[in-house]
């Protein structure tokens, strides 16, 4: 029971602070008056008493406790109203002894909300009434009253200075906690769309590579199929080896987006790398594109990041040859030093060649090789073709790091 009615107190002080200040000034005005009334009778002791409460004093006592009610909306006016009541309250002989919450609540208001430059002169105020009613009460009780009513007034500026800075800590953290939840969406946005960018530019590698070998395969069947059906044949198996390959590469794609943390990770096919330049190279030779590779520096394993980047970046170059060029040979050449050098070069059109050079497969290109911090150039050779280089830094790799690995057989 005693739980609900705290709740319901602080809901009522959320909702309408006005209406709660309210209530509070005028229970404390109806418990002075009460106290009023029991030190006013004949009992009371005349040495404080000296002027019973009379109508005056009501509506003195009432100024006094109910301005309380706008303490929030303007608590240094509510401070002055209220120890200026309080002193014109003693001044007129009623008991020195009521009336003394009143100014100690205001001054609380006034420091829980304003800055000490601001609060510290308002303590003038009550400590003013409580020493005026000290010294109006007996001279035996004066220095203890004054003592007893200046700690009174130094908890009170305390505890509302106290309140202020807990308060302007808690706005400090909801704001820390609100920036750093914007943050924690921006990151959160930054890596959707980097995952995107990277999910899309494995789609564009499995894809155009395999879709274009498989469309130049494909032509070359329906032409050659009543004339040369040995010829076709090669053609549609090419068809099928480069559709399973491309299946095979989209669902190790699909596994990886799928992926949980209590997945066995053992099962899924590992990402492609220049282990497989081999299967790639007669893939394209199949196509009817001769390719040449050469192969110079110690061959060592490479981070699986370059690895994969490295052999995204010769399989586009690969298939823009086969789908720009025209008629051409191309030749790829590795360097395996401080950095891992590639070049690849073909004798086709260049000219043509150069045209696709702002097309999705070098963009794609350039923000694979920009994520390892390498280097792309690309353009037409004065000779006649067109040649990519890229270099890609090897830092963490050294040549004696993992025994040697070859691609094939180099040729020089």
């Amino acid at each position: 029971m005693r739980a609900k009615v705290l709740s319901s107190l602080r809901r009522l002080a959320v909702m309408n602070p006005f209406l709660t200040d309210l209530l509070f000034s005028v229970v404390v005005a109806g418990v002075t008056l009460a106290f009023g009334v029991v030190l006013g009778d004949g009992s009371a002791d005349p040495g404080h008493a000296r002027r019973p409460m009379d109508p005056a004093g009501v509506v003195l006592t009432l100024v006094a406790d109910l301005a309380l009610a706008w303490r929030r909306r303007a608590p240094v006016t509510v401070l002055v109203i209220s120890c200026a009541a309080v002193i014109v309250f003693h001044a007129a002989g009623y008991d020195a002894r009521l009336n003394g919450v009143a100014p100690l609540l205001a001054l609380y208001t006034v420091a829980a909300g304003r800055a000490p430059a601001v609060s510290v002169p308002c303590v003038l105020g009550p400590l003013a009434s409580s020493w005026h009613a000290a010294f109006l009460g007996p001279a035996e009780f004066r220095w203890p009253n004054l003592a007893q009513t200046g700690v009174m007034v130094a908890v009170a500026w305390t505890f509302g200075n106290s309140t202020r800075l807990l308060v302007e800590r808690n706005n400090r953290l909801a704001g820390l906690s609100e920036r750093l939840r914007h943050e924690q969406e921006d990151r959160a946005r930054r890596a959707v769309t980097e995952e995107r960018m990277r999910i899309a530019r494995e789609l564009h590698d499995v894809v155009a590579h395999h879709m274009s070998v498989i469309v130049i395969q494909a032509g070359l069947a329906r032409y050659v199929l009543g004339s040369d059906p040995a010829t076709a044949r090669g053609a549609l198996t090419t068809i099928a080896d480069t559709g399973s390959e491309a299946m095979g590469e989209m669902r190790r794609l699909l596994s990886i987006l799928r992926i949980d943390l209590d997945d066995d990770t053992d099962g899924y096919d590992p990402a492609p790398g220049l282990q497989r330049l081999d299967q790639l190279v007669e893939r394209l030779r199949s196509a009817g594109l001769p390719v040449e590779v050469s192969v110079t520096g110690t061959v060592r394993a490479l981070p699986s990041g370059i690895d994969l980047c490295a052999y995204r970046v010769v399989q586009e170059c690969l298939t823009n040859v086969l789908r720009h060029a025209g008629p051409a040979t191309a030749r790829v050449f590795l360097h395996y030093g401080v950095e891992l050098e590639l070049r690849v070069t073909d004798d086709g059109r260049g000219a043509a060649a150069a045209s696709h050079e702002d097309g999705h497969g070098l963009i794609v290109m350039r923000e694979r090789v920009k994520l390892y911090k390498g280097t792309v150039t690309a353009g037409p050779k004065p000779s006649g073709g067109f040649e990519v280089v890229v270099t890609l830094p090897l830092s963490s790799a050294h040549p004696d790091d993992h025994p040697p690995r070859t691609h094939g057989k180099p040729k020089t």
